[in-house]
């Protein structure tokens, strides 16, 4: 049988905020080549998870894993992350936003054209990110996260707001990832969307880990989630 290789895992993870627990003992093993689906109502501690992956929190206990080493900021340079709305110049066109953050990283500017490339944000000429829709924004955000030619990329919501042309495009670039060799760690309350895009998925409810697996073509999500969820709050007595 061969062996899977995990670019991500988390061991026993946890963050308190104050007596709080949010994210409780939370073991997630992300499988290279993957598009990971983190699926979890609202409130249920996937942001924070994400949040403590990528450095931005301090985890209150357990550990991180990066290509099954332990996790260290240098990893950083091999993840790219959009978290919430991306942080565009509006003022600024596509290629502008861009070379910001190719400057700010030394990277060289054919890279530029190669993440338009890939987020089909080529032919947006002149036109200042202002003016974008906002199917356009997350795809340029996404594109920023794509220059340091990163092996894992973190997607927090990222259809939230889409119409469903916006959903459709954001799919197929998702979809695109792996034969690009980039993991996908994607995060969502939408298990429509996931169910199209994901090929592992992770439950997490008040927390916790509470499921975690291959997607099976064909399979029922939303009656995996329901049982998985409701079966989690009957056990904690909610």
């Amino acid at each position: 049988m061969e062996m899977q290789n995990y670019i991500l895992q988390t061991k026993d993870l946890c963050k308190h905020f104050g007596k709080q627990l949010v994210v409780d003992h939370v073991s997630l093993a992300v499988g290279t080549g993957s598009v990971y689906g983190l699926l979890g109502p609202n409130g249920a501690g996937k942001t924070t998870t994400l949040k403590m992956i990528m450095g931005l929190l301090r985890p209150t206990g357990g550990e991180i894993l990066f290509d099954e080493k332990p996790w260290n900021r240098k990893d950083l340079e091999k993840i790219g992350a959009l978290i919430e709305s991306p942080a565009l110049y509006g003022n600024l066109t596509a290629r502008e936003n861009l070379k910001v953050h190719t400057k700010l990283l030394g990277l060289p500017d054919q890279r530029i054209e190669e993440v338009l490339e890939t987020v089909d944000l080529k032919n947006t000429g002149n036109k200042r990110a202002s003016q974008f829709s906002l199917g356009m924004k997350q795809r340029l955000g996404i594109a920023i996260a794509l220059l340091n030619r990163p092996q894992l990329l973190i997607l927090d919501e990222p259809t939230n707001g889409l119409d469903p042309l916006g959903i459709q495009e954001l799919r197929e670039l998702i979809r695109s990832f792996p034969s690009l060799g980039i993991t996908v760690i994607l995060s969502s309350h939408i298990l429509s969307e996931v169910e199209q895009i994901a090929d592992h998925i992770g439950i997490i409810s008040d927390g916790k880990l509470s499921y975690q697996d291959k997607i099976d073509k064909g399979e029922d999500l939303e009656a995996l989630f329901m049982k998985v969820v409701s079966e989690n709050r009957r056990r904690e007595g909610m």
